[in-house]
């Protein structure tokens, strides 16, 4: 009886020759399964291989999401680093864009008073001095602060008459107390108009705790920024003063948003 080669297995009239040359491919399919089946010091099952009929390694799909997300995690490193890179590089203008979003600045026009708040008794009397002088206002509010003599005093020395000067509240001790104390002020003496000169970061809040004072009145607050000795705008987070100045005032900013 004849019987035909089916794959690889040998057949009887093959002989010794379809033997041997049936073994050396056996040889080299188990070579095959033996160094797939290792890979990734995994074990693999074999499944016959409809190629040779016999039994060759199973490549799965896990080795190629291992090897998938291996590039993934390196191109997320990369992409990371870039970034980074990128942010750091422009670390500068990135601080300045955000400062000139935190301050605030507003157009100034004739007012009733300008106001001094209480608590820097070095730098905002000059400035409170200098827009008397430029006439953006005849009168000069000073808030009834713990400096609130030092603060006069100043005003004077810069030329500011005594007659211009006058308090408004009485022994305030936060900027929320001190807006209070203008909005009874200003119903008194029936005032429209303030100019509140306030150091950059803190203009913000400024800003806001006092027009929330006089929402339900027709009276215009206009803040006004200014820079006080040792600080600039174009590299305040290199000193201390100016980061601290900035974290500070955000917290206190979220704080009075929250609380009034």
């Amino acid at each position: 009886m004849q019987l035909t080669l089916v794959g690889v297995l040998p057949t009887a009239s093959c002989g010794f020759a379809c033997w041997h040359s049936t073994s050396r491919r056996r040889a080299l399919v188990e070579a095959k399964e033996t160094s797939f089946l290792t890979l990734g010091a995994r074990q693999i099952d074999p499944i016959p291989c409809a190629a040779c009929g016999g039994q060759v390694c199973r490549l799965l799909g896990a080795d190629k999401m291992k090897i998938g997300r291996f590039f993934s995690r390196r191109l997320t490193i990369v992409i990371v680093a870039a970034a980074g890179l990128v942010g750091w590089l422009g670390r500068e203008w990135l601080l300045r864009e955000a400062a000139d979003l935190w301050i605030v600045s507003d157009p100034l026009t004739y007012a009733d008073a300008i106001v001094v708040l209480g608590g820097n008794s070095q730098t905002r009397p000059p400035v409170a001095a200098d827009l008397y002088r430029r006439g953006l206002a005849n009168k000069v509010l000073v808030s009834h602060w713990s400096d609130f003599q030092l603060n006069r005093a100043a005003l004077l020395k810069l030329g500011v008459p005594a007659s211009a000067i006058e308090a408004f509240g009485r022994a305030n001790t936060n900027t929320r107390e001190e807006a209070v104390a203008l909005r009874e002020w200003a119903e008194r003496n029936a005032a429209s108009v303030f100019v509140i000169p306030s150091e950059p970061f803190m203009t913000r809040r400024v800003q806001w705790i006092f027009r929330r004072e006089f929402f339900a009145m027709p009276v215009t607050i206009e803040v006004r920024p200014f820079n006080p000795p040792g600080f600039s705008l174009e590299s305040w987070w290199r000193t201390e003063q100016g980061s601290n100045a900035l974290q500070n005032e955000i917290l206190k900013y979220l704080y009075y948003r929250w609380k009034y």
